[in-house]
């Protein structure tokens, strides 16, 4: 299994973990916070950048907060894009 490399996939990674613990399917998942079950499959594999509203719901639907969630999330994401340094001025 490859190593997450973006904060959308990290956040991805999260979410599955998650609902696995709960025990639920991405199906179960994504009913109970409203979604479609290919949409929580897209958010689990990073293909998809989810929105705060969005999240909202699915970390209620898992019983938890996005700041539970995501605690230590962008410790694992890799060195900061070329593009963004030169936009701090590194």
């Amino acid at each position: 299994m490859r190593k997450p490399n973006n904060l959308s996939e990290n956040l991805g990674r999260a979410i599955q973990k998650r609902r696995c613990a709960k025990g639920l399917t991405q199906e179960k998942l994504a009913e109970l916070a409203g979604l479609h079950r290919s949409y929580i499959g897209d958010v689990e594999r990073g293909a998809r950048n989810i929105t705060v509203s969005t999240l909202t719901s699915v970390t209620t639907a898992l019983g938890t907060t996005i700041s539970e969630l995501t605690v230590g999330i962008d410790a694992i994401v890799g060195d900061i894009p070329e593009t963004v340094e030169r936009t701090r001025g590194g």
